[in-house]
């Protein structure tokens, strides 16, 4: 089998996750959220968001941003995103088919939306020909690998507030993040201004499930019937929930993405001395962004899993996951140096 740096959606169960599930399926509870699980692990949430968190499970990501981004709009409304953002590039239009907004995609050098590039977008309020913007929407980490400050995210929620508008966070890899730099959930979202929060668990070790995470008491006030309609309401919520008690209870999250984080430095700083590999972005959580020749990545996929990122310069990103080893890093970046050394043998 290939070794795999293609994404940490790539790599199994955590064993402890596992654990919680199998511990999970004992006996009969009630379904779709009346159970002790999910009951559980709502007052973590509100520990790890504040008081006024409220959660709600989805089946994976897409549908997780997709119903965040319905309760925060009407389908006149405009979404403002990076043009690298995942609800852009990954989710095959259904942002805009089930919430019925235009999304406005902003190009960054960086995947960092900021005040200054979401100015640019604001117009056309009250305008009836003009879709109305009513969202921005980040991701921390971005598709990048980059990382927001808190300032920088309390300056987005600012401005979106000035003007009537909210801000929402596809944290898909939040917890990366927050492990990357000590920095808490909390204080990334709920202190920083965010009104809306899509928080991942399956790319840190978890087998299904994302959550919901509205920290306006508002938004969540019709959000039961927007999940049903959107088809995301698990009747089995305690195997979600179980897998979120053990993410969150023993800060699961922390070692997953702490060693997660870890492997992608360990592989950067392996790669530093090779000059045909040039890093890209800033290696801030688990992902490594590189130009390489084309014709060592082509024989490269031969042997390991990852994705060409931009074909016309063969970016390429390299993930890494909970479960990627430094025998894994090294056997890949052995077998990348040695497909470099043919490559400059090789008559031009």
């Amino acid at each position: 089998m290939k070794r795999s740096f293609g994404s940490d959606n790539h790599s199994g169960v955590h064993p402890q996750i596992m654990d919680a599930l199998v511990q999970a399926n004992a006996g009969f509870v009630p379904a779709y959220g009346e159970d002790p699980y999910t009951q559980e692990v709502e007052q973590l949430f509100k520990q790890a968001f504040g008081s006024d968190a409220t959660v709600f499970f989805s089946f994976n990501g897409t549908g997780a941003n997709v119903l965040c981004l319905r309760a925060l709009t009407q389908s006149y409304h405009a979404i403002l995103c990076a043009d690298t953002a995942h609800i852009h590039v990954d989710e095959c239009g259904a942002p805009e088919f089930f919430t019925g907004c235009k999304l406005i995609a902003i190009h960054t050098p960086d995947g960092k939306l900021t005040p200054e590039l979401v100015k640019k977008e604001l117009k056309g309020f009250g305008f009836q020909h003009h879709a109305q913007p009513k969202v921005i929407s980040i991701s921390q980490a971005t598709e990048f690998g980059t990382l927001y400050t808190p300032t920088e995210i309390a300056a987005l929620a600012t401005l979106a507030h000035q003007h009537n508008m909210y801000l929402h966070v596809d944290g898909s890899r939040l917890a990366n993040a927050s492990a990357a730099t000590g920095i808490s959930f909390k204080s990334y979202t709920t202190d920083t201004g965010v009104d809306a929060l899509s928080f991942g668990g399956t790319k840190n070790g978890m087998l299904l499930g994302e959550a919901v995470v509205l920290l306006r008491p508002e938004l969540a006030q019709n959000f039961l019937y927007i999940r049903k309609q959107g088809m995301q309401l698990f009747s089995k919520s305690r195997f979600i929930a179980a897998q979120y008690i053990a993410y969150f209870k023993y800060q699961l999250w922390k070692e997953t993405a702490t060693h997660a984080n870890q492997m992608a430095a360990y592989l950067a700083s392996s790669l530093t001395n090779i000059p045909e590999v040039t890093i890209t972005h800033p290696v801030q959580c688990n992902a490594v962004f590189a130009v390489i020749p084309r014709v060592v990545c082509d024989r490269l996929l031969e042997k390991h899993l990852f994705y060409v990122w931009d074909e016309s310069i063969c970016q390429v990103r390299w993930m890494c996951s909970f479960s990627t080893t430094k025998e894994d890093v090294d056997v890949f970046v052995s077998d990348l140096k040695t497909l470099i050394a043919d490559h400059r043998t090789q008559p031009d």
